[in-house]
């Protein structure tokens, strides 16, 4: 194994930096592109029934999770062992390929085959982390690490915008588009990359890296850490009712179309950046960890009755910057997380908290699309379109009631923090 403290990989410069940055937001700006009009697409293939449309984009949603789930880190053990550059490529490559083959799917089956390479090619962005940190000295990891995060928001700000703009036109043409991104992607690599792992420092087997459950043993360590997990299932559950549901339910209900949901997915991207970008720090800085999870996890469960309550589709987009402020949890909860884990196992505690993201996109999609489709069949007297959100909304006051709980202030994190501080927990 690579010693962690070894110099970044020489004759590696800033036009590969610059070109992860680029390639990240392509990737997310192609992703946010068909985003849009994927659940349409099906839906085309099933004649404009929404409830059956909603029960299979939740089909596809699970695979491409599930696919996701077991070559993140597959990928990424490839790339320890036989250089991150042909790893990247063959990733761009073949989501444009994948991509091309989606345009032109002439049935839903062959559709859900290229939903199924997409989220096996999509599975670069840890590769893209890993390069980083070969080229990158870890003073400055933290800057580099901010910089893609902020091009992980500009492609799902942009891209469902143009994806909108562009299905209005023809459901095919962002697939078109997202193609062409990922391409330029793979030639402007194969000119400019240059491999940042030399062979001397690549792992001779790195499989044992490749299980993505592996590291959930570590939330078993601590009462308080396991209660906190199951806090963090709980939210990223309810996030999927948000990227699931949303494009058919604002068509079944408001009659929104491609260009009007790509603009309020826009919202929500400059809503959740500002959130992020701007007041997570001031708020956790003045209210504390404790308080900032359960005041996100409270704004989080209005949000989504809100949602659910909506009459009116002005209603909705003026709820997003409320319920945007939902993201003021994670990082708050990311933090007392980390109280409970020695240094050494910090970065395993950030793959146990992604296998816990992983499994929750692979059972949210199921979970509500059927349930929107169950609640507008024909077959439900009651027809209640708002019923995943409510839903949604129930899981988070769930884990809010539980963070109460299990995020109480104790002695043991008390003297943590105060030795963290260099306090005597005396005075």
């Amino acid at each position: 194994m690579a010693d962690i403290t070894t110099s970044p990989a020489p004759n590696v410069g800033r036009a590969a930096f610059t070109f992860i940055l680029i390639m990240v937001a392509f990737d997310f700006l192609a992703f946010g592109i068909i985003v849009p009009v994927l659940p349409d697409l099906i839906r085309s293939f099933e004649g404009g029934d929404f409830a059956r449309a909603s029960a299979i984009t939740g089909y596809f949603g699970f695979a491409w999770n599930a696919m996701q789930f077991v070559f993140s880190p597959l990928l990424g053990a490839w790339s320890d062992r036989f250089g991150r550059r042909p790893v990247i490529l063959i990733s761009c490559f073949g989501l444009s390929i994948d991509y091309i083959f989606m345009a032109l799917a002439p049935s839903l089956t062959w559709l859900f085959v290229g939903r199924l390479i997409s989220g096996v090619t999509a599975s670069n962005v840890s590769t893209a982390f890993a390069y980083i940190t070969d080229v990158t000295p870890p003073e400055k990891r933290p800057k580099q690490f901010g910089l893609i995060s902020a091009a992980f928001g500009l492609g799902f700000i942009v891209g469902p915008a143009v994806g909108g703009y562009l299905g209005n036109i023809n459901l095919r043409f962002p697939f078109w588009a997202a193609a062409a991104l990922s391409l330029a992607n793979a030639l402007y690599g194969y000119f400019i990359l240059p491999e940042s792992l030399p062979p001397e420092r690549r792992a001779k087997s790195a499989w044992q890296m490749a299980n993505p459950l592996g590291s959930l043993n570590l939330f078993r360590s601590h009462p308080e850490l396991a209660g906190l997990a199951v806090v963090t299932t709980l939210y990223y559950l309810a996030h999927q009712a948000l990227q699931t549901v949303y494009v058919l339910y604002t068509e079944y209900r408001y009659a929104w179309n491609q260009r009007d949901i790509g603009f309020s997915l826009a919202v929500v991207g400059v809503s959740a950046a500002i959130v992020s970008g701007v007041l997570v720090g001031p708020f956790v800085k003045h209210f504390g960890e404790r308080r900032s999870v359960l005041c996100g996890l409270f704004f989080g469960t209005l949000g989504f009755a809100s949602f659910a309550l909506a009459t009116r589709g002005w209603i909705l987009l003026a709820v997003i910057p409320f319920i945007a402020l939902w993201g003021i949890a994670a990082p708050a909860m990311q933090s007392l997380m980390s109280r409970h884990v020695d240094p050494s196992s910090q970065g395993k505690l950030q793959g146990a908290i992604n296998s816990l993201r992983a499994v929750t996109g692979m059972a949210g999609p199921i979970l509500f699309t059927q349930v929107f489709a169950f609640a507008i069949s024909a077959r439900f007297s009651l027809h209640l379109p708002g019923a995943p959100y409510f839903l949604a909304g129930l899981l988070l006051l769930s884990s809010l009631l539980l963070a109460i709980y299990v995020a109480r202030p104790s002695e043991t994190t008390q003297s943590s923090a105060q030795a963290t501080s260099g306090l005597n927990p005396s005075e």
